[in-house]
């Protein structure tokens, strides 16, 4: 710092003596000519300050600054005079007022001549940059009225050509102080600029100044182009004529043509290449700042300028060109062009000719236009230039340098010289300044291109192993820190090179021991560290990387790590599946099929296939396959609002589903799972972007041999309690009996959808599946009912119109020989647990007639043998379908269920009329289980039979406990009330309420709220609750005894839900049972549940009963 002011100080003395020298006169009032004698001082001063070192041909950049310090102190000093400046508001504010105030009045021949002498034309172009359009033009009037002014001489001219072409360069990126430095500067000028037009303003009534001064012209080019003109007599060498007329055409071309010109990278390198060629003859060795000015001249001759024309036109413009270069050839100063070796300005120009040629053999002009292009393309045309070669190692060098001083276009150069092949010959050079610039390659298309010449040099002989494992360490480093976008996209690049990587060549084997070692660490480290517990944001992250590295190198192996991850390490299924959400572009290409296929399977399914098939799944493996392909086909965001799964549902099913379907087809995925896996693709809500003629995604998998097979099974299920014949592909459980119904009913609705858009294109299909059907059970036929539509009849046995009012042209009749006269109950039956709206259809058109006892009695005895014989093959969803129909039945008063008190010990004196469905329900499956029970029934009813119907009564009787609990509502005031279903008429002033809510299961939370509630009601209607449940308790005892075996447990769990409900009424309503009643009621249940002959289900039961007590009030 001490050191700097120093400096600044000897610099003020050196103008103080310049000053002197001037005497009689002052710096303030120099003319032009005597500045060689005056100036001397300051220069001499200026060169011991910044120093004569130079690198590469350029000055330091402290030596740089020091220039561009003093140019902006003297400048603003000619400013600060010329405004006015108020000194005592200069010394607070002005941040170079210590710096220009010992400094003598100047004038703007001192600043000129000070910039020539300095070569600071660059300096000068990036002030005036800064300023203001119209002070700019002012400033440069200035410069041009100095360099005309006499003396005129070679450095004028040269130093006016030299702004011209900083000016045209524009402004370059800077930082630290220099642009500091400019910032200021402008600030400054433009306080000065606004201070004078204030003290203007102030003064007018007393003095009549002139306003600040406005240029006579505003148009930079015209101004150029006029003091050019006017200096082309003093023009006597070839050198300044050559840059005269290159910054006339590219001027031209930047404001006329009017378009940027966007350059291929490798045309760029062969132009910086030639030019640098020319440079390193004149100026020694190739440096970065060289090369830097060489770029800066291509992009100002190519981009268009910021200059526009205000006054002048392209013909002026054009005639004034043509003028200036017929002057200059008849003089012979072009000549020199045909000279060698060329120079840097020769070949500028060579450059800016045939780029001006070209625009004017495009450009379409007309009139004196067209006249004074002709007559300049002539000239031009005449011109004759050497012929500038460049190598590859020079470009080469070109382009290193470039990268390695993250010069202008860098990145584009990075990724011309990852792909470049004439220069990866020259090997370790070329490896040297990748692995020193690793960080410049940091881009996708980079490295995409250095993938593609990995895998190129990997196929050749030429490119040695140490040199290959150096290339692979250097592009996994690059792809390591990309982004997940751009690591996403050259995953995808990689994957269409080859779904191996970079191991898919022979040239390879010498790195694979390394990968999969690499390999084995990323799993291991992610499955130990976190694949069984929920996965933090942090080391998902480092999880993706991991696994993204190795997917690079080899996206085939790693996929197929994952999916075995997934499969066979238990819980690890979510964290790969969320791994592979973050990586779209590791499965997002389909793999191309020479076979023709419609659907092409993409590497994912491959992958998951090969894993499935190697081994038999265990029954948690099958579990975790499926979990983690459901969430593969869950949709992401994959960009631009779009959304897509990783796993298609059509995918999913033409992998997956329709090859395991097939009795020949593989064992890797049983039924079970083939249908859970289509019943989840169904699920997958899609959008699809396609247009609507394309249709659902189904039908790109075979949909109607699909539902054919799908109804081949269901057929089957009608049969699942029968022995299945030797050699059967499948044994049918009732559990895959729902959800094969599930899957067809749902397959059928898409399908129906499709076929109803357009049934012209799927007549045919649709009669083929219509005709397949005869082979099955008529009942099968109303699961595609969807598909049918309204193209067929309704086809059910003859037997089924007999009990039925159905009409004729949608309803015929099949002559089945298993359903003979007196079998249409049981047809109607099933008809009923088909569907809702089949059963709706069955119940409105029943033919009984309720006047006559007789047809009502007849019904309902052959309703309970065709209930008898439909429950054993009935679902879940199917027997609750039927527990509604029968409530209709009842409610309706079409079926008689007449209810004995053989469970009574003594007469009740109750009203049980708002509990005749419940009592009548549990009576009518007591009597089917009775029948079921019988000796008629013991030769087809099996084991497993008799636990599904245990399975389905169970459900029954939760279906009354639920009704039980329904039949009190609690209303929004939280009083618990009578319903009036329950009691429709209390009598005035009795002592009977009921109360109770609706809960899912008996609860403590249940009985707290009945306690609660009965605190605020007087009646209660506890003791018919208590009756019915008493009744269904028996009910179930009787039911389970008789079952072979006596050990239902689903029938044992139902009694003892009971006997919680019951105790939960007799705790939250006390009074309604006596201690004497109570203790009746429990030795009545000892007496039911001592028939059991499991004696631990009787123990559990009795010490239930001996527990039910009446709780105090």
């Amino acid at each position: 710092m001490k050191k700097h002011f120093i400096d600044w100080a000897v610099l003020q003395g050196s103008f103080l003596l310049a000053d002197k020298l001037c005497l009689p006169s002052s710096l303030s009032s120099l003319q032009k000519c005597d500045w060689d004698r005056v100036g001397k001082p300051i220069l001499a001063t200026v060169r011991e300050i910044c120093g004569e070192e130079e690198i590469g041909g350029h000055l330091k950049s402290k030596a740089i600054f020091w220039r561009k310090k003093l140019v902006c102190v003297v400048w603003l000093k000619l400013l600060s005079r010329e405004n006015r400046e108020d000194v005592e508001e200069a010394w607070r504010n002005s941040t170079f007022f210590p710096l220009q105030s010992p400094l003598p009045e100047v004038n703007h021949t001192v600043l000129m001549e000070l910039l020539k002498s300095l070569s600071a034309a660059d300096i000068f172009a990036h002030f005036i940059l800064c300023l203001p359009p119209h002070q700019m033009c002012c400033d440069l009037e200035r410069l041009t009225e100095h360099v005309k002014s006499n003396p005129v001489g070679e450095d004028d001219v040269c130093f006016f050509l030299e702004v011209w072409w900083q000016l045209w360069k524009g402004r370059h990126e800077r930082f630290g102080d220099q642009e500091n430095l400019e910032v200021l500067f402008a600030n400054q000028v433009a306080h000065l600029t606004s201070q004078a037009v204030s003290l203007t303003h102030q003064a007018s009534k007393r003095l009549k100044l002139d306003s600040p001064e406005i240029p006579h012209n505003t148009d930079v080019l015209d101004i150029l182009l006029h003091t050019l003109t006017d200096m082309k007599d003093v023009m006597t060498k070839p050198q300044p004529c050559l840059y005269a007329l290159s910054n006339c055409l590219d001027a031209i071309y930047t404001t006329f043509i009017n378009y940027s010109v966007i350059l291929p990278i490798k045309d760029k390198i062969v132009f910086l290449s030639k030019a640098m060629s020319v440079k390193e003859k004149n100026c020694g060795k190739m440096s970065p700042q060289l090369l830097q000015e060489v770029q800066r001249d291509l992009r100002a001759s190519l981009t268009p300028t910021q200059f526009q024309p205000s006054k002048l036109t392209l013909y002026e413009a054009l005639r004034s060109v043509a003028e200036l270069t017929h002057f200059w050839q008849n003089h012979k100063l072009l000549k020199v062009c045909s000279g060698s070796p060329s120079s840097y300005t020769a070949f500028r120009l060579q450059q800016s000719v045939h780029r001006m040629l070209a625009a004017l053999e495009e450009a379409d002009m007309t009139g004196e236009e067209e006249v004074e292009k002709n007559k300049l393309r002539g000239l031009l045309a005449s011109l004759a230039f050497p012929t500038i070669e460049s190598s590859s190692k020079v470009n080469m060098e070109v382009a290193m340098t470039i990268i390695s001083h993250r010069l202008e276009d860098y990145q584009d150069v990075a990724v011309l010289f990852a792909s470049e092949k004439s220069w990866v010959v020259h090997d370790e050079l070329w490896l040297k300044s990748l692995e020193e610039n690793k960080s410049a390659f940091q881009q996708c298309d980079a490295l995409i291109q250095l993938s593609f010449t990995l895998t190129s040099q990997l196929h050749s002989e030429s490119f040695g192993v140490s040199q290959a494992r150096r290339l692979l360490k250097v592009v996994t480093a690059v792809f390591t820190a990309l982004s997940l976008e751009d690591k996403n996209k050259a995953l995808g690049a990689v994957l269409r090179l080859s779904s191996k990587g970079f191991f898919g060549c022979s040239g390879s084997s010498a790195l694979i021991a390394g990968f999969e070692q690499e390999l084995n660490m990323a799993f291991n480290c992610i499955i130990q560290g976190g694949g069984k517990a929920p996965t933090a944001e942090g080391n998902l992250s480092t999880a993706v990387s991991l696994v993204a590295r190795v997917a690079f190198q080899n996206p085939e192996a790693t996929l197929r790590s994952c999916c075995h991850s997934a499969i066979f390490n238990k819980g690890v299924f979510t964290l790969m599946s969320k791994i592979l959400q973050q990586l779209p572009g590791l499965v997002g290409v389909k793999e191309s099929k020479s076979d023709g296929r419609r659907n092409p399977t993409r590497l994912l399914c491959r992958c998951l296939q090969e894993v499935i098939s190697a081994k038999s799944l265990s029954d948690n493996e099958k579990e975790q396959f499926f979990k983690f392909v459901e969430l593969l086909m869950a949709p992401i965001a994959t960009g631009e609002g779009e959304r897509e799964s990783l796993l298609s549902p059509q995918e999913l099913v033409n992998t997956f589903v329709l090859p395991y379907l097939a009795p020949s087809g593989s064992n890797a995925i049983d039924l079970d799972l083939s249908l859970e896996l289509l019943h989840a693709a169904l699920g997958v809500d899609v959008r699809q972007e396609v247009a609507s003629s394309s249709g659902h995604w189904v039908l790109e998998c075979s949909p109607f041999p699909l539902l054919y097979i799908l109804a081949q099974f269901q057929d089957q299920t009608l049969r699942c309690w029968e022995q299945p014949p030797k050699g059967a592909a499948h044994h049918w459980s009732m559990d895959t009996k729902e959800l094969l119904a599930s899957v067809l009913i749902t397959l059928a609705q898409v399908v129906g959808a499709q076929v109803d858009a357009a049934p012209s294109r799927w007549s045919r299909a649709l009669f083929w599946l219509h005709d397949k059907m005869k082979e099955l059970d008529w009942t099968v036929y109303f699961y595609l009912k969807p598909v049918w539509g309204g193209h067929f009849k309704n086809e059910v046995p003859t037997s089924l119109l007999a009990v039925c009012h159905l009409p004729e042209q949608d309803w015929a009749g099949l002559n089945l020989p298993q359903y003979g006269p007196g079998t249409g109950l049981l047809a109607w039956m099933e008809c009923c647990a088909l569907s809702d709206s089949l059963q709706s259809i069955m119940l409105t058109s029943l033919a009984v007639d309720q006047r006559q006892s007789e047809h009502v009695s007849m019904f309902s005895k052959g309703l309970l043998v065709a209930l008898t014989q439909t429950m054993p093959w009935c679902s879940v969803p199917q027997w609750s379908r039927l527990l509604g129909a029968l409530k209709e039945l009842i409610a309706s008063g079409h079926l008689h269920v007449p209810f004995s008190l053989e469970y009574v010990e003594f007469l009740p004196l109750l009203d049980l009329r708002s509990f005749s469905y419940e009592l009548c329900l549990s009576v009518l499956m007591l009597r089917v289980l009775q029948l079921l029970c019988g000796s008629s029934c013991s030769h087809w009813v099996t084991g497993d039979c008799w636990a599904h119907i245990a399975r389905l009564y169970a459900h029954t009787v939760r279906e009354l406990i639920n009704l039980l609990r329904a039949k009190l509502v609690r209303p929004a005031s939280g009083t618990l009330t009578v319903s009036p279903s329950v009691h429709p008429s209390l009598p005035k002033g009795s002592n009977v309420s009921c109360n109770s809510f609706q809960v899912p299961k008996m609860s403590q939370d249940f009985s707290k709220d009945l306690e609660e509630g009965a605190q605020s009601v007087k009646e209660v209607p506890g003791q018919e609750i208590l009756f019915v449940l008493s009744q269904i308790f028996c009910h179930v005892q009787h039911i389970q005894v008789m079952m072979p075996g006596g050990q239902s447990e689903p029938l044992f769990l139902s009694s003892l839900e009971i006997l919680s409900y019951y105790q939960t009424v007799m705790s939250a309503f006390p009074g309604c049972s006596t201690p004497l009643e109570n203790e009746n009621t429990k030795h009545f249940f000892y007496t039911i549940t001592d028939n059991l002959e499991n004696q631990e289900m009787k123990s559990v039961l009795q010490q239930k009963i001996a527990h039910l007590a009446i709780c105090p009030a």
